[in-house]
Formats: structure tokens, sequence, C-alpha cells
């Protein structure tokens, strides 16, 4: 089984119309990433709880937080960086969930970051170590240009900082973006076992924004068949990029949101898989 869920500050800044329009289109998850301009790593914890009762009392869950932990350069203040993530860990927890997105930084200026991996295995293990110390797991995520944005990078962290508080996040786009056939190349050489979630946007090479799911060169037909196969189940985050991509940010708007909905469906029901 998929659950559908959606970063849905792709559709809007407010929480009524993020909410109004993920319901309009069967979608009752949401990945709380921004909310009235704000990222969920600003909130307090008084106002995460206020939030998680408006979604409540509409029936929503957030399975997960798209924090911005890791999106620094690997040189950056990191004791700082590690408070914010332990406040996002707690902010997680006022939402319900215990899930929190990551990524593995950004290169020091002028660096190749292949060549800091010592620095971000450091790092990296003691942001395992904040997730275990706050009973938190760490989502990683293949972003463009951090040390995960390989399947090599993906495979060497997860084979260096085995934990069960580090999972991995599969974004087929994210791969295009650094010309990996995500299916061949990431899925099918290893990645499967190390996916717990996917991120679902996909990408034309060349094309500043993204594109509907199965569109691009994502090779999402190839992965969610082998996804049948293996009998996986669990999340889908809709983020889909398709009015704008930047480095921090994205935007969909609610009526591209609904054709981003609707081709994720085509490519699971395609491949014969049940989702909710």
């Amino acid at each position: 089984m998929i659950t559908i869920s959606a970063f849905a500050d792709e559709i809007g800044p407010s929480l009524d119309v993020q909410m109004d329009t993920c319901e309009a289109n069967g979608v009752k998850c949401i990945d709380v990433r921004g909310i009235e301009g704000r990222n969920v790593s600003q909130l307090t914890l008084e106002e995460a709880a206020e939030l998680k009762r408006r979604m409540d009392d509409r029936g929503f869950r957030v399975p997960c937080i798209g924090s911005p932990i890791g999106k620094i350069n690997v040189s950056d203040d990191f004791a700082e960086h590690l408070e914010l993530l332990r406040h996002c860990c707690r902010v997680a927890h006022a939402f319900g969930t215990d899930r929190v997105r990551i990524f593995s930084f950004y290169p020091s200026p002028g660096e190749d970051i292949l060549d800091q991996r010592d620095a971000v295995m450091e790092r990296m293990a003691a942001m395992v170590g904040v997730a275990e110390a706050e009973d938190a797991v760490l989502l990683h995520e293949n972003e463009k240009a951090i040390y995960g944005a390989t399947p090599a990078g993906v495979r060497d962290l997860f084979g260096t900082i085995r934990s069960a508080r580090l999972k991995g996040i599969f974004d087929p786009a994210n791969y295009v973006e650094e010309d990996v056939a995500p299916y061949d190349d990431g899925w099918a050489k290893g990645l499967a076992e190390l996916t717990d979630w996917f991120h679902v946007k996909d990408k034309v090479p060349g094309q500043k924004a993204c594109v509907p799911a199965g569109q691009g060169h994502g090779q999402f037909a190839e992965i969610f068949a082998d996804v049948k196969k293996r009998g996986w189940s669990g999340y889908a985050t809709l983020e889909p990029h398709l009015r704008a991509a930047e480095q921090f940010s994205g935007f969909t708007g609610p009526d591209m949101f609904a054709q981003a909905v609707e081709a994720f469906r085509g490519v699971l029901n395609a491949a014969g898989l049940e989702y909710s």
C-alpha cells in the first residue's frame, strides 16, 4: 500500500488553502514544510500544536516534517545547526510524528564535497545521535549537489552510518538533475533496499521546472513496477515543483497540484499498486 502525502506549501502558504486543495484531490496527509510563509523549523512547539489541532479537526495527518537540516555548507556553524535539529525533532513530535526530512551538506566554498567525506560522516553521526536522544527518525533526501546526491554517496552514507534512526528518501527528479538514471543507476543498484520513503517529482534535463510523475526522465514506470514486485509499502510525498523549482523551495499552485496527483495515481494504477 502506498500512502500519498504532500508538501502542501507547493499549493500556497495558507494552511486552509493547503487543506482545501489536498482534500479536493483526495490527499489527507501533509508533510509540513511551510505554513503562512514560515518554514517548519521556525515554528514554536505551541504553534505546531495549534496547527496540529486545526489539521486534526479536518482529519489530516502529518507523516513527516520537511526540515532544512543538513542543507548548509559542511563548514557552517554545526553546533547551532544541531540545536535546530533538536528543535525540529520536538516540532515533529508536536505534529504527531517522529520523522524529520534531512540532507547531507553542501561543500565548503571552492571545495568538492567528496573531498570532505570525513566531515560529512562526523556530522551525520552527530545528527543521528540527536535523533536517538529525541526519539526521532531522520529521512535523508538525495538533494542535488550534497554528499548524498548520487547513488554512490547514498550507499556510502548508509554503509557508514548504520542506525535505525537514519532512513532513505528516493527522489527520482533529483537523480535526473545529477545525470543519474534513477532506476538503472540507483534503484536497481542497491537503493531499493535503502529506501523508506519517496518524494514524487519528475524532471526533463534542461528544463527549470519539473513535470508530472511519469512525464520526464525519472523512470517512474520501472521503479513502481519493481515496487509492486517487492511488495514495498510506505509513503510517497508529492513535491511537484511544476511552476518553480528553487534551491530551498518549489511552487505548483492549486490547479497544477491536481495534475500532479492525477499523474502519480496514473503511475500507481499502471503498476497495479494499491494506494490511499
